[in-house]
C-alpha cells in the first residue's frame, strides 16, 4: 500500500515574518525560496511574486556561500551558521548590500529560515540602543546627582544669610557671593530634575505649529542675518503628545543650532532647516512602526566638534564656552517620553538633528 503524499505547508504560517524589519526568506535545501516577507522584497527591489518559487542563490554575489551553508545543514553538521555576504539587488545600478547571513533549519523537514541583517542597519540599532541605554543611566544619575546637591546646598544658602546679619558689613561681600552661587547652583539643580518633575500632558499635537512656534521664538531672538526655511509635509496627521515639551524639545535643538551659527549669523548666510516628513516601516528603539514623524532641523554651521560627537546628549557636555550642557540631554529625555528618539547626522557645514516619533 503506498504512502499518502504530504498536504503541502500553507505558506501562511510565515505571514508573522512581514511583521518584522529584518529581511526573512524561507527557502527549501535546493535554495528554492518559499516565502519572502516585505521588508526583503523592498531590499531586493523585487515582488514576492517574483522571488517566491524562484532560487535564493543569484541574489547573492557569492551564490556559493550559501549553497554550502544550506549542504552543511542538510547534512546536520549546524544548528544554525552565521557569515557575511553581499545581497545584490534589482533596481539599476543599486550597489549589493553587506548583510550578515544567519541560517537556521525550521521543524520541518527540509526548510530553512535565511536571517538577513542589513551591516548599516546593525550598526545604527547598535547606536540606538547605545542612545537609549545612555539616556537611562543619565536619568538615574541626574537624578541622584540632583539630590545629593540639592540637600546640603539650603544649608550652605541658610548658613550664609545667618552669618551676614552678624558680621562685620565690610566682610557682608563674600556671604553676598556664597548665597549668589547657591542659587546659581539650586537653578541648575531645578533645571536637571524639571523634565522628571512635571506631568506628562498629553493632547493632540500638530507638529507645524510646533515648528512654527519655536521659529518664532528662534527670530525674535535672532532678527537678522538668520534664514528659517520651512520644508513641511502637510499630510503629516496630529497625534497625542505634550505639545510644551516637543516645543521645549525642538527649540533645545534650534537655539543650539543658532549659538553654533553665530559667525554666520554675523555674515548675514545663516541657515536652519525645519523639515518635516512622515517614515514607512520605521525602526528604532528596537521596534518596527508602520508610520513615523520625521523632523529634521538643518543648519549650515561649522558642525559638531568631533571631541564630543558621541558625547553630545551626556549632560553638562557643551560645544561652546559658558554653555550649560543640558538642552540637548533635555531634549533627548522630552522626545523618548514620545517613545521616540534624536539621530545627529553632522559635518562642517551641514548638522541634522533628525527627531523620530511614532504615528498612530
Amino acid at each position: 500500500m503506498s504512502k499518502p503524499k504530504p498536504t503541502p505547508l500553507s505558506p501562511h504560517r510565515f505571514h508573522s515574518f512581514d511583521l518584522l524589519a529584518t529581511l526573512v526568506a524561507v527557502v527549501r535545501g535546493d535554495g528554492t525560496v518559499l516565502f519572502a516577507n516585505a521588508a526583503l522584497e523592498d531590499a531586493l527591489g523585487s515582488s514576492r511574486r517574483t522571488i517566491e518559487g524562484a532560487s535564493f542563490l543569484p541574489f547573492f554575489t557569492e551564490p556559493h556561500l550559501l549553497r554550502n551553508a544550506l549542504d552543511g545543514a542538510r547534512g546536520n553538521e549546524f544548528a544554525a551558521l552565521r557569515y557575511d555576504a553581499w545581497l545584490a539587488r534589482a533596481q539599476q545600478h543599486a550597489e549589493p548590500m553587506p548583510v550578515h547571513v544567519v541560517l537556521a533549519q525550521t521543524e520541518q523537514p527540509d526548510e530553512f529560515v535565511v536571517e538577513l541583517l542589513p551591516l548599516e542597519a546593525q550598526a545604527r540599532q547598535d547606536r540606538e540602543e547605545r542612545l537609549i541605554d545612555q539616556a537611562q543611566a543619565n536619568k538615574e544619575l541626574i537624578r541622584n546627582l540632583a539630590h545629593e546637591i540639592k540637600n546640603p546646598l539650603g544649608g550652605i544658602r541658610g548658613a550664609a544669610q545667618l552669618l551676614e546679619m552678624d558680621i562685620d558689613p565690610s566682610l557682608k561681600e563674600y556671604t553676598r557671593v556664597i548665597i549668589h552661587e547657591a542659587d546659581r547652583l539650586q537653578t541648575l539643580v531645578d533645571r536637571l530634575l524639571a523634565p522628571h518633575r512635571r506631568p506628562h500632558v498629553v493632547g493632540d499635537v500638530n507638529i507645524h505649529e510646533v515648528c512654527e512656534r519655536v521659529r518664532s521664538l528662534i527670530l525674535a531672538e535672532f532678527p537678522r542675518g538668520l534664514r528659517v526655511v520651512r520644508d513641511y509635509d502637510t499630510s503629516i496627521p496630529e497625534f497625542r503628545g505634550d505639545r510644551e515639551q516637543l516645543i521645549q524639545a525642538v527649540l533645545n535643538i534650534a537655539h543650539n543650532a543658532c549659538q553654533a551659527l553665530a559667525d554666520r549669523i554675523a555674515a548675514g548666510d545663516a541657515q536652519i532647516v525645519f523639515r518635516t516628513r512622515i517614515g514607512r516601516q520605521v525602526t528604532f528603539g528596537k521596534q518596527r512602526y508602520r508610520l513615523a514623524l520625521e523632523l529634521h532641523v538643518i543648519d549650515n554651521g561649522p558642525g559638531v566638534p568631533d571631541s564630543i560627537k558621541d558625547r553630545i546628549f551626556y549632560p553638562l557636555v557643551s560645544g561652546r564656552e559658558g554653555g550649560s550642557g543640558l538642552g540637548l540631554t533635555l531634549a533627548q529625555t522630552f522626545v523618548q517620553q514620545h517613545h521616540g528618539l534624536i539621530e545627529c547626522d553632522s559635518q562642517p557645514g551641514r548638522t541634522d538633528f533628525k527627531i523620530l516619533i511614532p504615528l498612530p
